[in-house]
């Protein structure tokens, strides 16, 4: 993501401490209506019941927070941001106020806490695992080769926006407390991202040129969901959400919800095909989307050579997903 600062993530889970209590075994799901209609490549509507998690309660995610926050897992953004703002996001509250004042008046308009990579904490890896096993058959038998499944928590208080923008991964994204409006478009509508584009933030995490204009508005899937719902949307699909302060009452005002998002081997193999095909661009050539030609299967030995001759002679660290 185009970030003011760069998250230090820990290596692995085992880094963080935690002391909350363990969560229920087998019992939390994602399910979506229709199995035979599911595809990875498509947006789908779901159901869950992560909603009843006890570990997906503010008290426990604000004790999350406090150990993401020396690693810069728990950002913030400035109140005000739009849908077509740049997604940019801050270690530290915009208005200087510590962790535990922003979640004592989290309920306050525009409050805006997003928790990145929970999975590091042993507890949250184990809630990522029990969502990711309830749907690993919808995946595999498509996009087999599951590997890094990750959390991203986002908590906030309407009205409240989380700018438009694309991610590597496929996601699965969950609404747990409170409403949110999601919107998505088609990740491939080249007319919204164009190739140059998603090259480049697949390659260099650039969300440069990821702009939201006003005629791609009538192109959006949009949808009003509340806890137990949700919606699948494939690798490098655009979207925004934003909170209205319709539903909000005395006693339920904040609004969280939870991607849990992965990569697959087919993921990989466009994230080295993009590689080529950036340099195959910069020779005057206009090379076909991952997926779109008969050479794919020679465009990733290609890239993935590529990919290690720049990590080898120049430094290059891929994010993740190579």
């Amino acid at each position: 993501m185009d970030t003011a600062e760069q998250i230090a993530v820990p290596e692995t889970a085992n880094q963080v401490k935690t002391d909350q209590p363990a969560a229920p075994t087998g019992r939390f799901k994602v399910w979506v209506e229709d199995e035979t209609d599911f595809s990875l490549n498509s947006i789908s509507l779901l159901g869950h019941n992560f909603y009843e998690h006890p570990l997906l309660q503010l008290d426990q995610l604000e004790a999350l927070a406090h150990r993401l926050l020396p690693s810069k897992q728990c950002r913030f953004i400035a109140p005000g941001a739009k849908q077509s703002s740049k997604f940019i996001h801050h270690a530290e509250s915009p208005d200087g106020r510590d962790l535990s004042d922003v979640f004592a008046n989290i309920s306050e308009p525009g409050s805006w806490v997003a928790l990145y990579n929970a999975e590091t904490d042993p507890q949250y890896a184990g809630l990522v695992n029990e969502a990711i096993s309830s749907v690993e058959h919808l995946v595999d038998r498509e996009q087999p080769g599951i590997f890094s499944p990750q959390a991203f928590i986002f908590i906030s208080a309407p009205p409240s926006v989380t700018p438009f923008h694309i991610d590597r991964e496929n996601n699965f994204w969950l609404q747990i407390h409170g409403r949110k409006i999601m919107n998505v478009w088609d990740s491939h509508d080249r007319g919204i991202i164009p190739t140059h584009t998603v090259e480049s933030f697949v390659i260099d995490g650039s969300l440069h040129g990821v702009i939201l204009k006003d005629e791609f508005m009538d192109a959006r899937h949009e949808w009003d969901l509340g806890p137990g719902e949700g919606v699948y949307f494939p690798s490098t699909s655009p979207h925004s959400t934003r909170t209205e302060n319709t539903w909000v009452t005395p006693d339920n005002g904040v609004t969280v919800s939870i991607g849990i998002v992965f990569y697959t081997k087919t993921t990989r193999r466009q994230a080295y095909i993009h590689s080529l095909n950036r340099l195959l661009r910069r020779f005057g050539v206009s090379p076909r989307f991952p997926g779109e030609s008969p050479f794919d299967g020679i465009k990733f030995g290609l890239g993935r050579l590529l990919v290690g001759l720049k990590k080898r002679l120049r430094g290059y660290k891929p994010p993740t997903g190579f």
